[in-house]
């Protein structure tokens, strides 16, 4: 059952109040009468992690794994990997200084 969180218009009094969902809001304050509205709280839920979205429910292609161990296997049609190679070092020339 969900704890919900009142206060007193009247008091001042914050209290919190175990009801179902399907129970209608408090209205009056037992202690001194008062009206009473319902406050909204942060909810106690989190995730943490390396993502909830990002890794169950992001749109394939939008995103890539961020360490490669989700990753799924390419298929055999896929075109094959071309070896990496160097690109030749350029090297810096400072244009010849006027005298």
């Amino acid at each position: 059952m969900p704890l919900y969180e009142y206060k007193c218009q009247s008091c001042g009094t914050v209290f919190e109040v175990r009801q179902k969902f399907s129970d209608a809001p408090l209205a009056v304050h037992k202690e001194c009468g008062g009206a009473v509205e319902r406050l909204i709280s942060t909810s106690a839920l989190r995730f943490k992690g390396s993502g909830f979205y990002v890794n169950d429910y992001a749109r394939k292609g939008t995103s890539s794994p961020q360490n490669g161990k989700d990753a799924a296997p390419k298929p055999a049609s896929a075109e094959p990997s071309k070896p990496a190679t160097p690109s030749p070092a350029k090297s810096e020339t400072k244009p010849a200084s006027k005298p």
